[in-house]
């Protein structure tokens, strides 16, 4: 089961389907913007508070591209900082907003395209790294 939840507000929300033991692995979808970083870290500050009591562990991170300077090497660098891993660095493709015009997926609007095998190598990465979640280590103020 996956859930879609906004990040950007790290509250009670996003807490609530791990308090209920409803997720055991976490995966961040985050870019290399200074705010989408910040907030993937309180994100990790979350499941950092329930993994000892709940089990839910931080599976790694996907990075949305937004074209930023120096987002593969940023994303990769939180990742490592969080003791996890950069699961998957998805490119940015105008095919995203051709499909979401026709209210479609990628996958449905143009099944053959680079993004729907990007999308593919995504969902085999996370299903190949099932059950390899880390305890996340935030960074804090003091480092």
């Amino acid at each position: 089961v996956s859930y879609d939840v906004l990040g950007d507000v790290v509250c009670g929300g996003f807490a609530m389907p791990i308090r209920e033991g409803k997720a055991q692995e976490i995966y961040i979808v985050m870019s290399g913007e200074m705010m989408a970083l910040y907030a993937a870290n309180n994100i990790a500050k979350g499941i950092l508070k329930y993994a000892h009591s709940g089990g839910v562990r931080l599976g790694g991170l996907i990075c949305n591209e937004r074209q930023t300077d120096r987002e593969l090497d940023l994303a990769e660098a939180l990742a490592g900082r969080l003791n996890s891993k950069l699961i998957h660095f998805v490119p940015r493709d105008n095919i995203v907003q051709h499909a979401e015009l026709r209210k479609m997926s990628v996958i449905q609007y143009a099944p053959d395209s680079k993004q729907a095998g990007e999308y593919r190598a995504l969902a085999e990465k996370i299903h190949a790294n099932s059950g390899q979640g880390t305890i996340p280590t935030p960074i804090t103020m003091e480092a």
